[in-house]
């Protein structure tokens, strides 16, 4: 038995709280080794380098907050978190800087507004991520707000699945572009119709199994089956059920339920599914996969509410200060109904605005750094945590992303959104294995012993009815050269493109050396060139 098995073995992960509340008493030098990793149940971590301050993850089911909570996550960040959160691909918020002193009025303040920690880290079931656009998006399918919320409560601090053999993340949307990444979930349940020989039309969900990305990624796999609004929280019952008691518990590098689906193939996981169900699902249809690989909803946009309009904003590297999140909670007060939400690209948006207000609600936002009519580049952008705060990266990312962006706006004229994936490691939380261009984290070691941070360039992923994920292109780029190479493939992109091309497009018809002889070309002055590793002597390490 490995050791993280053993430590859930003698005491749930759930089961930490009352410790938690009883070291804040204590301090940080009462705690026993073995709760560091259980307190990761009620979203904590020790944050780098693990000498007393801690990250604290919230959850945020499907990206809906209302003003009251955000301006709770404001005080939080202005009091304990050193004026600093970030929004998470999963639509969550981290504080960082906390100690465990503080935590029990955190707790407090949380709860009294109706905000859980518990799973949010863990090996359990992680926030379900949803459409940020939900109710509101006049092309959803339907609006499945509902059951996020339904599987949302069902599982947190539910004993039955809180020992899982690894980390565990679903998605449930109705929106017909799949902004909520069904294809690299758990378990990705996304909105159907379908029409019975009498006519009628029914409403479901098709589900997909077994997506995730990590060091090694997978793309998720449809059950063949379709599943009514009513039965799905089954289906979440069951699939969890089966990871929990067939999951890999002796390897945690192959612990997560993309393996076992993989080991056991989709006709065998499905047939178990539906040997553990009271009820018999019928046949799924071949629902057409959404191609628009471009999933934001950035922007000014009128809702199917006649009358009003959802803002999306673009949040640079996901970042926020206290000052930004209290301004948001205003404007979502002043100019709307007090309701706002979180995207996996790191933005906010901001509902129900009245036309009337659009203008002056976009210049509040613009005017603390909430970028409405933002570039194709800084819309999307995403960067992980990075080595400011994660043990696991290798580099610095917010920073880097944040200049990346800045650099192509003032180099690069482009007509068509770019999607740039940062990410300090190879573990994906900033998703660089579907990017458009993504961008791996690794160290450097140049001539005299010298080590750099550096990036491993990757090009053409996406996800959709065309789902890639990236290939690598050019390895061990100094950090400093990075935004040069893109600036330098970018503007050839746009050059030598044909007149169908997408970005996608373009980089699945040439190939790598024509692709990194394209970011090799026309460096900046005085800028020095990276080479390939042969070349130099770069070595990873």
């Amino acid at each position: 038995m490995n050791d993280n098995e053993r430590i859930k073995l003698e005491k749930d992960g759930l089961d930490v709280y009352e410790d938690i509340l009883r070291y804040a008493k204590t301090g940080y030098e009462s705690i026993h080794p073995d709760d560091f990793p259980r307190m990761r149940w009620y979203g904590l971590y020790q944050q780098r380098p693990n000498e007393g301050h801690f990250m604290l993850r919230i959850k945020v089911p499907g990206g809906f907050l209302t003003s009251e909570q955000l301006r709770t996550v404001g005080d939080i960040t202005r009091i304990y978190a050193r004026g600093i959160t970030d929004i998470t691909t999963r639509q969550n918020f981290q504080f960082h800087w906390l100690t465990i002193e503080q935590l029990s009025d955190i707790f407090d303040r949380l709860t009294s507004v109706g905000i859980t920690t518990s799973g949010a880290c863990g090996d359990f079931f992680r926030n379900v991520t949803g459409c940020p656009v939900a109710g509101i998006d006049p092309n959803e399918v339907f609006d499945a707000r509902p059951w996020v919320t339904q599987i949302s409560d069902f599982f947190v601090g539910n004993h039955e699945y809180s020992n899982l053999p690894r980390k565990f993340k679903t998605s449930i949307a109705g929106c017909s572009l799949h902004c909520s990444q069904p294809e690299i979930n758990d378990i990705g349940a996304t909105a159907v119709r379908r029409t019975r020989p009498s006519g009628e039309v029914e409403l479901g969900f098709q589900v997909r199994v077994g997506g995730g990305l990590s060091a090694r990624p997978h793309f998720a796999k449809r059950l063949n089956m379709f599943v009514p609004q009513d039965r799905l929280l089954s289906i979440f019952e069951v699939v969890t059920g089966i990871f929990r008691d067939h999951g890999n518990r002796e390897n945690r590098k192959k612990a997560r339920l993309k393996f076992l689906v993989d080991d056991w193939g989709i006709e065998r996981f499905e047939a178990e599914v539906r040997s553990r169900l009271d009820w018999k699902p019928d046949a799924g249809e071949d629902w057409p996969e959404p191609r628009q690989n471009f999933r934001d909803h950035i922007g000014v946009h009128a809702q199917k509410q006649e009358g009003f309009y959802w803002i999306g904003a673009s949040v640079l590297s996901g970042r926020l200060n206290d000052e930004q999140i209290h301004a948001a909670a205003a404007v979502a007060d002043e100019y709307g109904r007090g309701a706002v939400r979180t995207t996996n690209q790191q933005n906010l948006l901001f509902t129900d605005i009245p036309h009337a207000k659009v203008d002056a609600a976009q210049k509040a936002l613009e005017n603390i750094g909430l970028i409405v009519d933002a570039s194709p580049f800084r819309r999307v952008a995403v960067a992980c945590t990075g080595n400011e705060f994660c043990n696991l990266a290798l580099t610095e990312t917010k920073k880097l992303i944040v200049e990346i962006v800045e650099h192509l706006e003032q180099t690069v004229s482009i007509d068509e959104p770019i999607r740039i994936n940062l990410n300090g490691c190879p573990y994906s939380c900033g998703l660089h294995h579907v990017g458009d261009i993504g961008l791996q984290g690794c160290v450097v070691k140049q001539g005299g012993g010298i080590t750099v941070d550096g990036y491993d360039v990757s090009l053409g992923g996406r996800l959709g009815a065309d789902s890639k994920f990236v290939r690598p292109i050019w390895r061990k780029v100094p950090a400093t050269n990075v935004k040069f190479a893109i600036e330098n493939l970018l503007n050839g992109y746009v050059e030598k493109r044909d007149e169908e091309d997408d970005f996608g497009s373009f980089v699945d018809r040439h190939s790598d050396d024509e692709l990194a002889a394209l970011m090799k070309t026309a460096f900046a002055e005085g800028v020095e060139t990276a080479k390939p590793a042969h070349e130099h002597g770069l070595v990873e390490v």
